[in-house]
């Protein structure tokens, strides 16, 4: 069986966890779902996990950084996936890819735990979630990017044929 604990703020983490879910069940793999914000703080006993969170103001979600704090040395004795999800892995400036590497390498340096591999995945803007001010900051920094949104739309970034990839190859190597 595969865990996929996650810790979302807007809901978009949320859906890539289960997207994830359903393309290893497709695959023939158990997979569940564990949502750290719910108050879960035990590991269910697992061969492999997927921790996915997104970025914000520089970190990922308390609930996700306290799992894998507790359960750094559980985790490391199984193949692990990070996917690390945020706005900016959807552009292509080298110095923002620099900061998310570096945001998700200080992740596991203060946890303890060290991930297989770490993907960075496109998040979107979602702004039918935000509040007023974050839905002019959020525009604001699409501004910045040159992007043009709608602030009663949501955008998804999300590039599902990749994702679809990074899970199919983390299923052939715990096969």
């Amino acid at each position: 069986m595969i865990l996929i604990a996650y810790a979302t703020t807007e809901g978009q983490t949320e859906k890539i966890a289960r997207f994830c879910a359903e393309r290893l069940e497709a695959g023939g793999q158990a997979a569940t779902l564990l949502h750290l914000q719910t108050g879960a703080e035990d590991m269910p006993e697992c061969d492999a996990a997927i921790l996915a969170a997104s970025v914000h103001m520089g970190r990922y979600q308390d609930a996700i950084e306290g799992f894998a704090l507790r359960h750094a040395q559980a985790l490391t004795a199984r193949r692990t996936l990070f996917l690390a999800v945020s706005l900016a892995a959807a552009g292509h400036d080298a110095d923002e890819w620099a900061d998310l590497d570096r945001i998700a390498q200080a992740f596991q340096a203060r946890t303890g735990w060290q991930a297989g591999k770490t993907c960075q995945v496109a998040g979107a803007f979602r702004f039918t979630k935000y509040d007023f001010f974050r839905r002019l900051a959020m525009r604001w920094i699409a501004w910045q990017k040159g992007e043009e949104v709608n602030p009663h739309d949501d955008r998804e970034y999300t590039d599902w044929a990749a994702l679809s990839t990074e899970i199919d190859a983390f299923a052939a190597r715990i096969a």
